[in-house]
């Protein structure tokens, strides 16, 4: 398979040095409009996008718009994703969009809600999660701690949204953000009483688990038609 890398970063070096082990190619490196506008047609089979909040819409739309393929890990633009999906549709296109592709987190998204259907039954327990990135990651809470706290807002009655920082609205779960370098992700969630603590954690000691999980998510996507994440990848 032959990949365009949209967005050259630390992300992008680690997906490359993943896809060029799995036997893929890397058509072109891209880290500016500019560049990703010079691509020729047919250029890749699919491109894989990490790069800015602020980016992510363009380099997605123009995807569809080219037909390529794409699968995206940017977090912090999704209140385009209704509008990306559409689009999407009307392409006949392929998209592929996951807050975090590494399978030890999508499995412990699955955890979270399992442990939050049982804990609907213990309104004493006062849910909070903290997140832990390094200091590159611009948007905060990070993509994954969203995913985690509407993972909660399914499961648990007495919660309806969340909040960055602490908060004294029962209805709100409280996500703290922390930037400590060079942390590639941790996420917890507690659960606290006055009589004890329940908490689950996950820690990523690299990018790995994020890469290549993005290189199986290309690898997933193509020749497929629609708007697709992890879910349909896990089966």
């Amino acid at each position: 398979m032959n990949l365009i890398l949209l967005g050259y970063g630390k992300m992008g070096k680690a997906i490359e040095q993943i896809a060029l082990r799995r036997g893929h190619t890397i058509a072109a490196r891209i880290d500016t409009a500019a560049e990703r506008d010079q691509l020729p047609k047919g250029a890749g089979d699919v491109a894989i996008e990490f790069t800015q909040p602020d980016a992510a819409v363009d380099n997605i739309r123009y995807c569809l718009r080219n037909g390529i393929p794409v699968v995206s890990g940017t977090t912090g633009w999704l209140q385009h994703r209704p509008e990306i999906e559409q689009l999407c549709q009307e392409q006949q296109g392929a998209f592929f969009y996951a807050s975090n592709y590494s399978i030890g987190v999508n499995l412990f998204f699955r955890l979270n809600r399992s442990l939050a259907r049982l804990m609907n039954a213990y309104p004493e327990y006062q849910v909070e999660m903290e997140e832990i990135h390094h200091t590159q990651k611009k948007d905060a809470p990070s993509g994954t701690g969203i995913t985690l706290a509407e993972g909660l807002m399914a499961e648990l009655d007495r919660k309806t949204g969340w909040v960055e920082g602490p908060t004294n609205d029962p209805a709100l779960i409280p996500i703290l953000s922390k930037r400590i370098d060079p942390v590639p992700g941790t996420h917890t969630v507690a659960y606290r009483s006055a009589i004890d603590d329940i908490e689950i954690k996950h820690t990523a000691h690299s990018r790995e688990g994020f890469a290549t999980g993005a290189v199986v998510a290309a690898e997933w996507l193509l020749g497929k038609q629609g708007a697709f994440g992890m879910d349909d990848l896990l089966g």
